[in-house]
């Protein structure tokens, strides 16, 4: 089988490594092109491409893919048995999905129907599921709405956050790969189309909006704020702000109220004058304690404006809130 690979970050690099231990032939690796990172703003090689220059592949980076006849005809000229998508982060026009003989298949981070769109998992932690999976799938013209091949469920752990998830499934995605390829070369390959009988309404997951980071203490409950320092966790972090200093939140957990005030023998009369997003406890002792909607948010990890992220106790020790 004569493959060319098309992705782009640490998710994708899991499915081209499995495929080159596999035996197959990676003729051609498409990534995107190099991104100044840091605050240095150094041009980095994405995750696709230092495994293929290691792995000694051919690279390509287009910066678009569209009306491009030179990437066009370097994929015409491998004359690829299978084009395989993995994060890759563009759509692949029609006159790229025409090129290979047994089609363009992708390694999606959901159960499809749910979660199309370029952030599945991502928006899986941040609404809270407790199951979320791999799909891989045949490409067509439109969003994530092609013909399902395999799928694989995988559980969320309630305190696992979406750099644990994203990892668990990047595995899982390069195995699911292999697992899809090998059917299509033997001829066993399954076609589910998505609006067949039994399944989900179809969702969907857009890019995460760096906006939703900002806690809106009066709207979420803590269970809910939960979730988003969860599902932001490592990409940005939640933040809030405490006597008008940015803190970022990178682990909480939730207390419920009854035993907040049993274990810390909090006065009921006080906890009642307090909003939501007020700070209960703030000590090297005890830790960092916020009132929320139905619950108290433990701050575990946090991070203050232009410092590394440290446990709150430690934070406490050298800073007052």
């Amino acid at each position: 089988m004569n493959i060319v690979f098309m992705g782009t970050p640490d998710f994708a690099s899991e499915s081209l490594q499995a495929l080159v231990e596999s035996g197959y032939n990676v003729s051609l690796v498409i990534t995107n092109p190099d991104k100044p990172r840091g605050r240095g703003l150094k041009y980095q090689y994405s995750p696709v491409k230092a495994y293929a220059i290691e792995a000694e592949l051919e690279i390509e980076q287009p910066i678009k893919l569209r009306n491009n006849e030179e990437i066009i005809n370097k994929i015409k000229e491998k004359n690829p048995d299978i084009i395989c998508v993995v994060a890759y982060g563009k759509l692949i026009p029609k006159e790229i999905l025409d090129i290979p003989k047994k089609g363009c298949i992708n390694v999606h981070g959901s159960l499809l129907p749910k979660y199309r769109g370029a952030a599945p998992i991502q928006w899986a932690v941040l609404n809270g599921d407790k199951k979320t999976g791999i799909t891989t799938m045949f490409i067509n013209e439109k969003m994530d709405e092609g013909d399902m091949i395999l799928k694989e469920e995988v559980e969320i752990g309630e305190d696992e956050t979406l750099g644990e998830v994203w990892d668990k499934l990047a595995r899982i995605g390069a195995k699911l790969l292999v697992k899809t390829v090998k059917q299509i070369e033997n001829g066993t390959i399954k076609r589910t189309p998505q609006t067949s009988e039994g399944q989900e309404e179809p969702t969907y997951a857009p890019m995460i909006d760096k906006s939703i980071a900002k806690i809106n203490w009066e709207l979420n409950t803590a269970q809910e704020i939960k979730n988003l320092v969860r599902g932001l966790n490592p990409i940005m972090g939640a933040y809030t702000f405490i006597n008008n200093k940015k803190i970022k939140i990178w682990k909480v957990q939730v207390v419920k109220e009854k035993d907040f005030l049993q274990q810390y023998d909090y006065p009921v009369k006080e906890f009642n004058k307090k909003n939501y997003g007020d700070v209960l406890i703030a000590d090297s002792k005890n830790g960092l304690f916020i009132k929320a909607k139905e619950g108290i948010i433990s701050a575990i990890e946090i991070q203050a404006e232009n410092a590394k992220k440290m446990n709150a106790l430690d934070f406490l020790r050298g800073n007052k809130l």
